[in-house]
């Protein structure tokens, strides 16, 4: 004979203190579990979003970053004439080259310097980025020492302001826009001409090479055709993965933080919702006793305070998700490891975040719930009811 889910309901009812305390505390654990998937999320989110499948990224061979990389400018013409590169209608090649370096810029607020990218880039390498689009100013001019900023840079940086004066490679350049790059990597970097940039830091090479391909189905093609040339020693990769390898330090500092906290803090948070089922059980052990009388099996027992341990968890689960949810409206900015710059990225909530909440949720109320459903299910039915 089953136990009734109404009487389930009821006893969490009846001991409303006890209940929203430690549903409260599983949520405080739920959140902290989410809140790093969803910091995890937005970091990969913000990285893959940078780029299109349809571009390809031309680096030195084992250039971990831009940064590290070195193109030769005839290796960067060569590009242009393969055919796997598409062509705009006015015939020209869709390649963009550029050059990256890092400058330090003092935070508003702060006299601490934090590194920034700085990317010099033609016409053409605004054209291969449809996803940016100015949002204060105008773009900058070519040939001119003007540059644009990222959103992120904008709103957390000294000197961003539209008309102010960046001082960096001897040279001062003037701000003359903000863009946002829907909340991709470019809205942590700040663009100029290419070619002013590579005087500016008396650079002879490109630090890589964008070029739009076809379609996304002819990057291997173009990857062979670039393997194959003894001219063109450089590595390609899709731009996608590209930025998404740029995350992998930095996202496994995360997943290792998150772990360790979860698990510290999990512990704690069974350890409640175990003391919080002995506890009913002590102060229902003549009511035990009634059911087994009526003829309720052992096996009844044992679900039913089972089932009301996993209310308790899912309850927190709920909570704790809620809360987290309200996390997406801010933005953390934080060094990236990889190329020791700063990025901007927000928090992300995917539906597998989702049911991995509820389901670490559900499995510390089953571990936390275990121990006492047993025992109430081992009570025997004569001290069971001696204890009335």
């Amino acid at each position: 004979m089953r136990i009734p889910l109404s009487y389930i309901f009821r006893n969490l009812w009846t001991r409303k203190l006890t209940t929203v305390l430690t549903a409260g505390g599983m949520a405080l654990v739920v959140f902290v579990f989410a809140a790093v998937l969803m910091l995890d999320a937005g970091l990969k989110k913000t990285l893959v979003s940078t780029g299109s499948y349809e571009n390809a990224v031309l680096l030195r061979p084992a250039a971990q970053t831009e940064i590290q990389s070195a193109v030769y400018r005839d290796q960067a013409s060569l590009v242009e004439t393969l055919p796997e590169v598409a062509r705009g209608e006015d015939g020209a090649p869709l390649v963009s080259k550029e050059t990256i370096v890092l400058i330090a810029i003092p935070k508003r607020g702060s006299d601490k310097p934090a590194n920034l990218v700085v990317r010099g880039m033609p016409a053409m390498g605004i054209r291969l980025r449809p996803q940016v689009k100015v949002i204060d100013g105008r773009m900058f001019r070519p040939g001119s020492s003007e540059v644009v900023v990222g959103r992120a840079i904008g709103e957390g940086f000294d000197g961003t302001s539209i008309g102010e004066k960046l001082r960096f490679a001897g040279r001062e350049w003037t701000v003359v826009g903000t863009f946002d790059g829907e909340k991709s990597s470019f809205d942590s970097e700040i663009w100029g001409d290419v070619e002013q940039m590579m005087q500016a830091f008396r650079r002879s090479a490109y630090s890589s090479v964008l070029a739009r391909l076809g379609g996304a189905d002819q990057f291997e093609a173009f990857k062979a055709r670039v393997a194959a040339d003894q001219r063109l020693i450089l590595e390609v990769k899709q731009e996608p993965l590209f930025y998404q390898d740029q995350s992998q330090s930095l996202s496994t500092f995360i997943s290792y933080l998150g772990v360790a906290l979860s698990v510290i803090f999990s512990i704690g948070a069974m350890i409640g919702a175990m003391i919080t089922m002995y506890a009913s059980v002590a102060s229902r052990t003549s009511e035990i006793g009634t059911m087994r009388a009526l003829g309720f099996r052992r096996s009844s027992i044992l679900a039913a305070f089972l089932a009301e341990s996993l209310l308790l968890a899912l309850a927190g689960g709920v909570a704790g998700l809620a809360l987290a949810s309200f996390l997406q409206a801010f933005t953390i900015t934080t060094m990236n490891f990889q190329s020791f710059s700063q990025l901007a990225f927000g928090f992300y909530l995917t539906p597998s975040i989702v049911f991995s909440t509820i389901a670490f949720s559900l499995f510390m109320g089953l571990v936390g719930g275990f121990l006492p459903s047993v025992r109430a299910a081992r009570l025997e039915i004569v001290d069971s009811l001696r204890a009335a």
